[in-house]
């Protein structure tokens, strides 16, 4: 194990206010860009899963945590002070365990988050209308004059299930919130990515006042153990973010306990570059792809380019994909670095020959490995173009370094490809006039748009997706009331 990982390396999951080992042994957690055995964590058993469950059932039924609105202020600030003082193994930890280019942990995979992801929810507590007074109302039903509230109170036990691909960004975020509005929470993080879980686990036992039980982290390799979180009935809401057919699976299996649901699921985000955008600026969206090798749900994958500029825009982005290379995450200059397994390799590459196939024209990259990587999962930055929004690479989330650049006739037509998608998560528009951007931005059918270079993520911007691309918004107040139920309450006042 190298030395940075050292600090504050956790193999134990937490159960119950303990860290603990799993019945199922251990699994091993490997460096994505080496192949080397970073180290082993704890493998939980189901009935591991069932007592985390059950101990987060008794910190919610037992103790006053849903109710004592300053004590879950205090704990969240001493969890952000707690994690600050390790944010520097914590960056190592991420870079190893992920695959994640250094760059990247400055922005959305650790600093950014850090900065306000318990910070903003921590704020909210004091500011969110928890209580609104409708005001007093004859009521003629029972004849009387009746005052009447709206309380918002805790969901319950919420289990918190997370991808490989931002998995500190993403677990930040849901404890935040949830821990913020009175909720338990057990937390299941991908099997690809334990550390950075077991981290916070370790953090919120020796540094925190958070109750035993209140937060519970449960590492397994086999993935139906944390479908119990699904079908357990002490279990009242599940927080997911991952791929569409898991969600799926989440809605399905949740509906016999009806379960709420928080779903951040896939997409296939489009860029319209519009015909008076400066072209130079607009096609540099189409280095999104390459970012962490792709693995985001909300990469702008697709670009759509005015047939009347298409040429240009292509040479443009033959430049960018073929003077940006695949590289180890350690250094700071590297923007993409490899795909998180063998499995995930594969199946990007799966997609690449599949595009190949159905006649698109690869322009740049392709099958083969980046020369000089004999270890670790490599797929070379590649770019298709003339494809036909049918196709497969534009119809499907491939979650690796693939840019697939489609053209357009005409305004309508660009509006049309662009919501011509099973997802609506985010998307793109470039000009050189806002109004022009917003007025297209207006017409499509996604959840989180960016104009003319601008990108809205921070801790108070809800975020997610219309149709295939989930249910619910992550941040932002939308976010933070979700994780809440809703109880109106009347009294006669005369």
């Amino acid at each position: 194990m190298p030395d940075t990982l050292k600090v504050g390396y956790e193999p134990r999951m937490m159960i119950d206010g303990r860290l603990v080992s799993g019945e199922a042994g251990t699994f091993a957690n490997i460096n994505p860009a080496t192949e080397e055995v970073l180290g082993e964590v704890a493998d939980a058993s189901t009935g591991d899963m069932h007592r985390a469950i059950d101990a987060a059932r008794r910190a919610f039924d037992e103790t006053d945590w849903s109710r004592n609105h300053m004590f879950r202020k205090r704990c969240l600030e001493q969890l952000q002070t707690a994690i600050e003082a390790e944010r520097e193994p914590l960056r190592e930890e991420l870079i190893r365990e992920v695959g994640c280019p250094r760059a990247v942990t400055a922005g959305p995979q650790l600093d950014a988050p850090l900065s306000d992801g318990l910070k903003y929810p921590a704020h909210l507590i004091g500011t969110f209308g928890w209580e609104t007074d409708l005001g007093d109302s004859f009521v003629a039903l029972t004849g009387r004059l009746t005052r009447r509230k709206v309380w918002h109170e805790p969901v319950g036990v919420v289990g918190a299930i997370t991808p490989w691909n931002f998995p500190f960004e993403v677990t930040i975020h849901k404890l935040g919130q949830a821990l913020a509005t009175g909720n338990t929470v057990v937390l299941k993080p991908a099997p690809d990515t334990p550390f950075n879980a077991t981290r916070l686990g370790r953090l919120i036992a020796e540094a925190t006042d958070i109750p035993a039980g209140v937060v519970n982290v449960v590492t397994a390799s086999d993935h139906l153990v944390g479908e119990e979180l699904t079908l357990s009935p002490k279990v009242d809401m599940i927080s997911f973010t991952g791929s569409t057919a898991v969600g799926k699976r989440i809605m399905e299996k949740g509906s016999a306990t009806m379960k709420r649901l928080f779903l951040e699921l896939g997409g296939k985000s489009a860029t319209i570059v519009l015909e008076d955008a400066d072209l130079n600026t607009a096609c540099m969206i189409g280095i999104g792809p390459l970012l962490h090798a792709g693995q985001a749900c909300a990469a702008p994958t697709r670009m759509l380019l005015p047939r009347s500029r298409y040429d240009e825009g292509i040479a443009i982005l033959r430049g960018i994909y073929e003077n940006i290379a695949a590289g180890d995450p350690q250094d700071p200059s590297t923007l993409c670095g490899p795909v998180i397994s063998a499995k995930q390799r594969e199946r990007v590459l799966g997609y690449i020959r599949k595009g190949i196939d159905e006649g698109a024209n690869l322009l740049v990259g392709g099958t083969e490995p980046p020369a000089g990587f004999d270890k670790g999962f490599w797929v070379t930055p590649t770019l298709f173009i003339d494809v036909d929004n049918s196709m497969t690479i534009a119809q499907e989330e491939i979650f690796g370094p693939v840019l697939v650049v489609v053209p357009y006739d005409d305004e309508q037509d660009a509006i049309r490809i662009a919501n011509d998608s099973p997802y609506g998560l985010a998307g793109n528009v470039m000009s050189s006039s806002l109004d022009h951007s917003l007025a297209v931005a207006r017409r499509l059918r996604a959840g989180f748009i960016g104009l003319n270079g601008g990108a809205g993520y921070g801790a108070d911007v809800p975020f997610g997706g219309y149709k295939n691309s989930g249910v619910g918004r992550q941040n932002g107040t939308a976010g933070f009331g979700q994780y809440t139920e809703v109880k109106s309450v009347a009294y006669p006042v005369d």
